[in-house]
């Protein structure tokens, strides 16, 4: 992640590592504050063999793209709209634009430096994600995977079973 306060948000990502078992590597690596250190950890996780990297940030969001320049390792990007205004203030502020700058930023890359991207705040399916692209060599992500899957289909159909049963109007009161 490109600073601190983007842990909000990033946690999501390592949750879901962490639920499907897959080892990874928190960094803060910042574009504009260390570029040194954006080149060394693109040549670190190469070096370390890494298969993935999900890379957040907000505003300008230039840490997908340039870490996707320094490495042949697949970047999922996720734009964050909560950012933490340092100078100022221990309060979450939000970008100016809502997030949509990053969005941007991240999606539009040039052509032969290509991230993958997830919406704003994702970093939850940036986390899926990446599993499936590690069970594309690992079997057993790939059946945990379908579990996962399966677990989702059940957790909708038992939902609409019981909205069905109490109505509407009790099961939307019980959502709040």
């Amino acid at each position: 992640m490109g600073s601190s306060s983007d842990s909000k948000i990033m946690h999501s990502a390592a949750t879901i590592l962490d639920e499907f078992g897959v080892a990874h590597e928190d960094q803060i690596v910042s574009a504009h504050r260390t570029p040194t250190r954006l080149s060394d950890y693109a040549k670190h996780a190469e070096k370390e063999g890494f298969k993935v990297i999900i890379a957040g940030a907000g505003g300008s969001a230039h840490l997908p793209g340039m870490i996707a320049s320094h490495t042949v390792i697949p970047v999922i990007g996720v734009p964050i709209m909560v950012y933490n205004d340092k100078a100022n203030s221990d309060k979450f502020k939000f970008s100016a634009f809502g997030g949509l700058d990053a969005l941007l930023s991240i999606s539009e890359m040039p052509t032969g430096s290509p991230v993958v991207t997830v919406g704003v705040n994702k970093a939850a399916n940036a986390g899926l994600y990446a599993v499936k692209i590690l069970a594309n060599e690992f079997p057993e992500l790939r059946s945990k995977l379908k579990k996962h899957k399966e677990t989702q289909y059940n957790s909708v159909i038992k939902e609409s079973d019981e909205m069905r049963k109490i109505g509407l109007a009790r099961f939307a009161g019980k959502k709040k």
